[in-house]
C-alpha cells in the first residue's frame, strides 16, 4: 500500500470537476502477486489458496492506457511481488516509458534477488513491524528481521545509493517499540521510516468480510493502551526531532498524532476524521482479477479485463464516482489508514 507520500498539500485538477473527467493518472499501484512469504498477525492476504501473477501478457493491452493516461510513478504490491519471477520482465516494459517503479516487499526475498531489484527498480519500501524480536514475532516468520538486514545489505552492494526505507504498521502488538523501530531501521540501513495505523475495519488484504469485532480489538488498542501510545508517540517526536525535520521519519508530528486519533475514534472516543486526500484523482489500483479501484479501500470502478485502463478511469461509473466524492464526510475516507496526497 502506498502511504503518506511526500507530495505536499493540494486539490484534484480535474478536466472538468462537475463530471468527474480527468485527464492524466499520475501513479498506479499494480498487484505482482496474490501470495505472501509472512503471516502476519493484521493481515489476511497469505490465507489466500489461489494463486495468481501478473504475466507480461496481462500488463501488455494496458501499457497504451498507461503512456495515454500519464502514468509517472507505478508501485509493485502484493502479496510479494518478488514471488513473481516475471517482474523483472515488467519493469522492463515499464522502464521503457521511464516510469519510476517502486517495489512494496516484506524484505525476505531482497537477498536472493538484489541484483534484479537493484537493476529493475528505483526504490524499494520494506515492511518493519519493530525491532527484531516484536517484528519475527508480528510476522510469525522466525529469523525475519536478521534475513531482511541481509537482503539490505545485498541490495546495498548491488547499487549502493538504492533508495531502501522501511514502512511500519502500528497496532497492539507494537505500538510501544515505535522508537526502538527508528533505532532498528537505522541500524539496518535504511534511508527512512514511515508509520501507519493498522486497517481495522475494511475488506482490503484478503479480506471477504469486515472483521468482526473480536478481531478487531486484537488488532486494535482498547482505551487503557491509547495513553500509553499517545505518550510513545510524543517521545517519538521529541527524542527524534531531527530525523522529523530531515525526513528520515516521514510524517510530520501532526500526521504521527493522528495515528493516535484513528484508534481513539475507532473507539468512538472522538469523531473520525478524513486526512488530506487526493488518491480517487491521481491514482488507481488494479488487482490480479483484472478489478480496478481509485484507492485499496473504495468499491471497484470497472475491470481491466473487460476494458482498457482508460476506458475504465473515465467511464461513467468512474466520473460519476468522483463528482459524488466528498472526501470529507466519505465513511471510508474517515477511517483511512493510508492516504495519498500526490502533486506533480
Amino acid at each position: 500500500m502506498i502511504a503518506h507520500a511526500d507530495t505536499g498539500n493540494c486539490l484534484p485538477v480535474l478536466d472538468d470537476a462537475e463530471s468527474g473527467q480527468i485527464s492524466s493518472l499520475p501513479v498506479l499501484v499494480l498487484h505482482a502477486h496474490s501470495s505472501c512469504n509472512c503471516r502476519c498477525v493484521m493481515c489476511d492476504i497469505w490465507k489466500t489458496n489461489e494463486v495468481k501473477t501478473l504475466r507480461p501478457c496481462d500488463l501488455e493491452p494496458h501499457l497504451s492506457s498507461i503512456c495515454a493516461l500519464g502514468v509517472r510513478w507505478i508501485v509493485f504490491t502484493g502479496g510479494e511481488p518478488l514471488l513473481n519471477r516475471a517482474l523483472p520482465e515488467l519493469c522492463g516494459m515499464l522502464r521503457a516509458e521511464s516510469i519510476h517503479l517502486t517495489l512494496l516487499t516484506t524484505g525476505l526475498l531482497l537477498k536472493k534477488y538484489a541484483q534484479e531489484v537493484a537493476s529493475s527498480l528505483d526504490d524499494v519500501i520494506v515492511s518493519i513491524d519493530g525491532p527484531e524480536p516484536v517484528h519475527d514475532e508480528i510476522r510469525r516468520v522466525a529469523g525475519g528481521f536478521a534475513v531482511i538486514a541481509e537482503g539490505i545489505r545485498a541490495l546495498r552492494a548491488a547499487r549502493h545509493n538504492v533508495r531502501v526505507t522501511a514502512r511500519c504498521t502500528v497496532q497492539r502488538a507494537n505500538f510501544q517499540h515505535l522508537r526502538a523501530t527508528v533505532i532498528a531501521a537505522k541500524s539496518m540501513g535504511f534511508s527512512g521510516i514511515s508509520f501507519l495505523a493498522a486497517d481495522l475495519t475494511s475488506q482490503a488484504f484478503n479480506r471477504d468480510l469486515v472483521w468482526p469485532s473480536e478481531r478487531q480489538n486484537e488488532i486494535g488498542l482498547s482505551s487503557r493502551e491509547l495513553p500509553k501510545l499517545e505518550a510513545e508517540i510524543e517521545m517519538l517526536i521529541q527524542e527524534n526531532t531531527e530525523d522529523v525535520r530531515s525526513g528520515f521519519i516521514a510524517e510530520s508530528p501532526s500526521k504521527l498524532r493522528r495515528i493516535v486519533r484513528h484508534f481513539r475514534a475507532h473507539l468512538g472516543l472522538e469523531r473520525p476524521e478524513s486526512p488530506i486526500c487526493n488518491a480517487p484523482w491521481t491514482s488507481a489500483v488494479m488487482e490480479l482479477d483484472g478489478t480496478v479501484r481509485p484507492c485499496f479501500f473504495h468499491a471497484p470502478i470497472g475491470n481491466a479485463g473487460q476494458s482498457s485502463l482508460a476506458e475504465i478511469i473515465n467511464s461513467q461509473k468512474a466520473r460519476q464516482f468522483r463528482s459524488e466524492l466528498d472526501i470529507a464526510t466519505n465513511p471510508t475516507c474517515n477511517s483511512c489508514v493510508c492516504s495519498l496526497n500526490y502533486r506533480a
